[in-house]
């Protein structure tokens, strides 16, 4: 693996904050369902992840992706039992996802329909969030990423998946139903929320970056989203071609920005010494205590020297911040 550390080791431009703590219904999420007895098979041949081998313990970050090899949406899918799949995805991508996949069920036993009526989409962070489940569980929640814990509360199936987080405290995705009560912990801001995932460094699909990136370049194989050796899927051949020919050149980083800067998703990025072609562009936004930060994907050679900036090369500097895991490429 060649590492690309100049960046990602550099020092943030804010001070360190408390960890985030407390609970947040994600209002801009849905939820889709895959309900028959190939429901899980046919979603194996459409994503970026195994799910034929998938258990009701297993949670899994895939992709959907066009022919081409682009992202069309980004999701984490969960099974309440063996015939059902349920996969939770920002709302602005849903419907034409769950239109797309439904033209390509054809005679596949597999009924799919959105079911974001049916239930709320919680983010919970931090050491208090983690006991709370633990006594709604009846046992510890999960301790591994991409896990899922369950419970049977009031009647109703309560499922959670550890999420992967930058190291100061476990997160979780709960899928618990829409008419159950809001979990008794603080309130945490969408923006604080969002903030964790750009520490972790995931990105996820909206509709403002669907088709803009190959899914090496948000990194979603460096956190479990791509499985290699399952079979075909659409775009599994751009997919797979980038990471074994060594044909990534770029790359989603974490920056901070000054305080006051407003970014937007699909933002483009440029470089100080070429200021005349983005380098890149804003992946996903959020918040730390405040403190503006994104996640950007640009040229892997635009981080060898120079700056980057928002908008245009004259526009609010980037600063680099360093993600929780190693960024490389195959050789």
């Amino acid at each position: 693996m060649t590492e690309i550390s100049r960046q990602d080791s550099q020092p943030s431009s804010h001070p360190s904050a408390a960890p985030s703590v407390g609970a947040v219904r994600l209002s801009d999420w849905g939820v889709m369902r895959a309900q028959g007895e190939e429901a899980a098979k046919f979603l194996h041949s459409q994503l970026t992840q195994d799910l034929a081998l998938q258990t009701t313990s297993q949670a899994r970050l895939a992709g959907y992706c066009s022919p081409k090899g682009r992202l069309l949406a980004t999701m984490v899918a969960v099974k309440p039992d063996d015939q059902t799949v349920l996969m939770a995805l920002p709302a602005d991508v849903l419907p034409a996802t769950l239109k797309r996949l439904s033209m390509f069920v054809m005679r596949a036993k597999c009924k799919l329909t959105d079911a974001s009526a049916d239930w709320a989409v919680w983010g919970l962070a931090g050491e208090p969030a983690a006991q709370w489940l633990q006594a709604r569980l009846g046992e510890a929640p999960p301790a591994a990423v991409w896990t899922v814990g369950r419970a049977e509360v009031d009647g109703a199936q309560v499922l959670v998946t550890r999420l992967p987080d930058d190291g100061t405290g476990p997160r979780f995705l709960m899928l618990q139903p829409a008419v159950a009560p809001a979990p008794t912990l603080p309130a945490l801001a969408e923006a604080e929320w969002q903030g964790l995932d750009v520490r972790a460094g995931l990105a996820w699909v909206r509709q403002a970056t669907v088709e803009q990136f190959v899914p090496q370049m948000l990194n979603l194989e460096l956190i479990g989203g791509v499985n290699f050796q399952k079979g075909c899927y659409p775009g599994q051949e751009i997919v797979a071609r980038s990471q074994y020919r060594g044909t990534i050149k770029r790359r989603t980083q974490a920056f901070a920005l000054a305080d006051g800067t407003v970014a937007q998703l699909g933002q483009e990025i440029f470089h100080s010494e070429d200021p005349e072609q983005p380098a890149g562009m804003v992946a996903a936004l959020g918040e730390q205590a405040g403190h503006p930060l994104v996640l950007a994907e640009v040229k892997l050679a635009a981080l060898e020297a120079g700056s980057l900036h928002l908008g245009s090369a004259a526009g609010p500097v980037l600063t680099p911040r360093a993600l929780p895991y190693t960024i490389g490429e195959p050789q």
